[in-house]
């Protein structure tokens, strides 16, 4: 592969030999930015990690990707479908969103339900993490994330953590896939320990360009990543 960047192109070499990638999932990865959107999500030490030892995850946040790329589903941008088309589209395609949710995942629920007294809510995706041995509960919004969206999200993760996994297994982790994420909002919302979090999803393939781009904005606002 022509990757003149040196720690993307040895990141790459990492990630194909370690996850044991066919060419045609090497090529998706490389399409859609994958080491973009991995270090963007990333600290400085972070990023200089993934160039030496690839995508290791030891803790939630490694797990994250900013946006996830959904283009194997075969939604239209443009074209107007609800949240239970998209779920309905990833169990579908399941095993292709498995391997863009990355190392670990094993798929175990769709529209678990959770009953308090008499209410009933239903978490949209539930999946286990076997490196992070953890539980990861995923809600699909196709729109702009609410502070009641991560209210909700904070409380299927509470239900998880006293009620469903065991002891020693480690904290469950939640996920929004939404549209739209405003970063403040979240920040303001939840507290500092929460393991909570949102990532923008997007059904076409990102412009490695804009990526790129963004990776350099991101630098120069980092200190010492020049």
């Amino acid at each position: 592969m022509s990757i003149g960047n040196r720690d993307e192109r040895q990141f790459y070499e990492i990630e194909a030999q370690q996850s044991k990638w066919s060419l045609s999932e090497l090529k998706r990865q490389f399409n859609t930015g994958l080491y973009e959107r991995l270090a963007l999500s990333r600290d400085r030490s972070g990023v200089r990690a993934l160039a030496r030892t690839g995508q290791v995850i030891e803790k939630p946040q490694d797990m994250l990707k900013d946006p996830y790329v959904l283009e194997f589903l075969g939604l239209e941008e443009k074209a107007r479908y609800s949240e239970n088309d998209l779920e309905s589209a990833i169990i579908d395609k399941l095993e292709m969103f498995l391997l863009e949710l990355g190392k670990g995942f094993l798929f175990e629920a769709r529209q678990k339900r959770l009953t308090f007294d008499t209410d009933h809510y239903f978490v949209d995706l539930v999946f286990y993490n076997r490196i992070l041995r953890c539980y990861v509960l995923i809600d699909l919004k196709i729109g702009r994330i609410t502070h009641s969206d991560l209210g909700q999200m904070q409380m299927y993760v509470n239900y998880y953590d006293r009620k469903v996994k065991f002891d020693d297994e480690n904290p469950t982790a939640g996920i929004i896939l939404c549209k739209t994420k405003n970063d403040a909002l979240v920040e303001l919302t939840l507290p500092k320990d929460a393991n909570v979090y949102a990532s923008r999803y997007q059904v076409y393939l990102p412009s490695k360009e804009e990526l790129k781009k963004k990776l350099v904005e991101w630098s120069e606002d980092m200190p010492g990543m020049e």
